[in-house]
């Protein structure tokens, strides 16, 4: 006879039930009502998740718009959408590493390296953009490789790596770009009009968010399914049909919202694919349990038979290849490179909207959305300081703070999920 669920928030182990096991169950025997419980006793026992950076976004929106009365504005959310997609790549590659305990320092150089080397090619060369933005991807393909050997192979924590590799492709940028130090991509540039002038508009907008909510359906109709055939508990049909219709809402309001200016960005639909890309990747796929599996604790992963080495060299490789494409998308935002390109502000900026999203410095605890929450947060700051005309200096400062309190807020959610005995 099962253990009657009495009081699942005051009680997050009521019973003797797993935790997780007492979220499905609420689910499936109370719907909506077992859902917001699930949700308010996961809270309580320290499983945050976005919910910080949610709130975080709303308080920024509401204070910024109270003293600058644009920021809301169509076209204001158009640039902070587009704008923020270079970096919020690069940030994706940042999750990565730190999934696993560890840090990439130098994304930021191989972001400007990657984007001298297509810059150069184009310009001087006279190479096609695909063969330039190849052998840009091929370079952050070899530094990651680099990065990995070095880690595995000989022992050389990521940080001493990462920093002597911020060093070493500075030097690398500095010397291909040459004498100049800058480069002017040509005005006709593909790269410069799929990143600063193709948006999605009208009808194809609107199609655009049905798509992603069909899909979004479709996934959870398929696990459903699945779970079902397995014989464990699944989530109300009722539950689904609410959230697919609130999705849906919340999309074609977005697609209307932003069509008043100019639209949806491309640049920003790539980065929103990549996310979920990884997402999948990291939830559906052996290789993403291994890289949650060697984050949490990599001796009991090598027991367990998981290659580990594989793991950390494809991490760091695919940490390079997004700073890389991050740093060429960056390129064609600003129609040039120069000495300047993936400096220090963007090496920081990356870092911290992972951070800030809600991956855990700690390792084993993430996702690939945090990238995309932090980078929105940190743009979004940005933008708004911006918009009420306070000095760049304080951006830096205001980030600091951002930073440390999220850090903090996951410190604290640690404890919280230790003393609950979630670990």
């Amino acid at each position: 006879m099962s253990a009657p669920v009495t009081d699942p928030v005051a009680d997050p182990t009521a019973a003797g039930v797993p935790a997780d096991l007492l979220d499905e169950r609420l689910i499936q025997e109370q719907g909506l009502v077992g859902a917001v419980l699930a949700f308010v006793r996961r809270v309580r026992s320290g499983e945050l998740g976005s919910l910080p950076v949610v709130v975080g976004l709303v308080i920024i929106a509401v204070v910024f718009q109270t003293q600058a009365q644009t920021f809301l504005s169509s076209r204001n959310l158009v640039s902070i959408a587009q704008f923020a997609a270079p970096v919020g790549i690069i940030a994706l590659g940042i999750v990565l590493v730190l999934l696993l305990g560890e840090i990439d320092l130098s994304v930021g150089s191989m972001s400007g390296l990657s984007a001298s080397i297509m810059a150069v090619l184009v310009t001087y060369h006279a190479q096609s953009l695909w063969i330039a933005i190849a052998a840009a991807i091929g370079a952050g393909v070899a530094v990651g490789l680099v990065y990995g050997l070095l880690y595995t192979k000989v022992g050389v924590p990521s940080f001493v790596i990462s920093l002597a590799g911020l060093l070493a492709l500075l030097g690398l940028q500095l010397r291909t770009l040459g004498e100049n130090g800058s480069v002017n991509l040509p005005p006709t540039s593909g790269l410069i009009v799929f990143a600063r002038q193709k948006f999605v508009t009208g009808g194809a907008a609107y199609g655009l968010m049905a798509l992603a909510v069909l899909l979004y359906v479709g996934a959870r109709l398929l696990t459903w399914r699945r779970r079902r055939a397995a014989g464990l508990s699944t989530e109300p049909l009722t539950l689904l049909a609410v959230k697919a219709v609130a999705l849906l809402a919340g999309l074609l309001y977005a697609a209307y919202y932003l069509g008043i200016d100019r639209g949806i960005p491309y640049l920003t639909i790539l980065f929103v694919v990549l996310v979920v890309l990884v997402d999948l990747a990291l939830r559906r796929t052996r290789w993403g349990r291994h890289v949650f599996a060697v984050g949490g604790n990599e001796e009991a992963a090598r027991r367990a038979g998981i290659k580990v080495d594989r793991v950390y060299i494809s991490v760091f490789v695919s940490c390079s290849v997004l700073a890389a494409l991050g740093g060429l998308l960056a390129a064609g935002q600003l129609t040039s490179v120069s000495q300047s390109s993936g400096g220090t502000d963007t090496n920081l900026t990356a870092i911290s909207a992972a951070v800030i999203g809600g991956t855990s410095l700690f390792g084993g605890r993430g996702s690939a959305w945090s990238a995309l929450l932090g980078i929105f947060v940190l743009t979004s700051i940005q933008f708004g300081l911006n918009l009420i005309g306070v000095d760049a200096s304080v951006r830096y400062v205001v980030t600091g703070l951002v930073l440390l309190l999220a850090v903090a807020i996951d410190s604290v959610s640690r404890r919280a999920r230790s003393s609950s005995g979630r670990g």
